[in-house]
């Protein structure tokens, strides 16, 4: 196990009818009485809470400056039009409420603000972040682990890059959860979130580091609650015990809990922030298409893992004739499980052409400059040949 320090502040406010205590918790962790409240489309409108929302920051004398329209793969542009906004209007917090891409929408303008250059530099790697805004969060989605998570991903519209920027700075000082929210999503979106859930999981499964015991158990633990709940709530949406599984998982599988001593890969995550870049694919479904095919790359590297993968996770039997055998099988089901779901599962089932194979593999390793990845170092042709899996 690797040494570690483990450090998480946000505030977690879970249960029904929790949404009303926004207000309240802004006026707590605001240095101002105006803030700056990011939302995406009309969802919120139509379920009542952006009315619930409004009724509650004024009740505790918040002013609020609006920045609606996020879309899913948060972009660059409406980020820097939240930093003209708060600048222009001395405005020291931000509000999302929605899903994982206003979340990190509000955590890219909370950086934004105080950097005098150009934000994306924080995602590009050419400057640190030093300081910014708090952020609070109302989720509605079940998938990025963002509510208190220290990750943003923002795509840039010129050239469609896709980039994340991890900072302690950037964990949202209060997050209110509650699974009555979620009632409504489609099965398409809640699909996603779950596999999105699973993917944060196993990104921190797979790793070199020996003696992780405790946390192999949670990893396993967490991605079994996910696969035994997802599809309760694929049948009976406003099963609330089932969707408050989910939503916590969702929580714990990326505010570092699971990474604590270990070291995770992170390389399918990077591979497909190129699919959802250039298609505009949702993440969850391409991280559906992603994972099995690295898998069947990269399991050689350490099949015992694997093994243990398939046997814990997937109950397959150790009876099969071989090592190689056992490890497949649970690929197998794993794909199997996602398919279920209703996500694709291949390129051609993501409505993505082969003929992006090359350019997407140059994208994600900086034109063959850079290896993604840590369970094993992915070069350009690795890349290649993962995506050749995935067709």
């Amino acid at each position: 196990m690797e040494n570690f320090i483990f450090k998480n502040a946000t505030e977690i406010i879970f249960g029904k009818d929790t949404e009303n205590l926004v207000g309240s918790k802004v006026k707590e962790y605001s240095k101002s009485d105006k803030i700056l409240f990011c939302y995406g489309g009309g969802s919120i409108k139509r379920s009542g809470l952006y009315d619930r929302v409004i009724k509650s920051l004024k009740e505790n004398g918040i002013e609020f400056i609006e920045l609606p329209g996020i879309k899913p793969n948060p972009r660059l542009g409406p980020v820097k039009e939240g930093i003209r906004l708060c600048r222009e209007n001395n405005i020291k917090f931000v509000l999302s409420v929605g899903g994982g891409s206003s979340a990190d929408t509000a955590k890219a303008i909370a950086v934004g603000v105080p950097y005098k250059g150009d934000v994306w530099d924080f995602y590009t790697g050419k400057a640190e972040v030093k300081e910014a805004l708090p952020v609070g969060v109302v989720i509605t989605l079940p998938a990025t682990g963002t509510e208190s998570s220290n990750s943003s991903v923002i795509m840039n519209e010129d050239g469609w890059f896709k980039k994340g920027l991890n900072t302690v700075l950037i964990r949202p000082a209060f997050s209110i959860m509650n699974p009555e929210l979620t009632f409504t999503l489609p099965e398409y979106q809640t699909a996603c979130g779950a596999c999105d859930i699973m993917a944060h999981i196993m990104e921190r499964y797979f790793t070199n580091v020996k003696h992780v015991d405790i946390t192999d158990r949670l990893c396993e633990a967490a991605l079994r609650n996910v696969i035994n709940n997802a599809p309760i709530v694929l049948k009976d949406p406003k099963n609330y015990d089932a969707r408050a599984e989910i939503m916590w998982t969702g929580t714990i599988a990326h505010n570092d809990v699971l990474s604590a001593g270990r070291i995770g890969d992170w390389a399918s995550h990077k591979i497909e922030h190129e699919l959802s870049g250039e298609t505009d694919i949702a993440h969850g479904a391409g991280l559906a298409i992603v994972f099995p095919a690295w898998m069947k790359y990269v399991y050689k590297h350490d099949i015992n893992r694997f093994v243990q993968f398939a046997v814990r996770v997937w109950d397959v039997d150790l009876s099969y004739s071989s090592c190689e055998d056992i490890v497949l099988e649970g690929i197998r089901r794993m794909t199997a499980f996602f398919k279920s779901m209703g996500l694709p599962v291949t390129l051609k089932e993501g409505s993505i052409g082969e003929d992006k194979i090359e350019e997407m593999a140059n994208k994600c390793t900086d034109n063959g400059t850079k290896t993604v990845g840590q369970f094993v170092k992915l070069n350009k042709d690795d890349i290649v040949k993962i995506l050749n899996l995935a067709k």
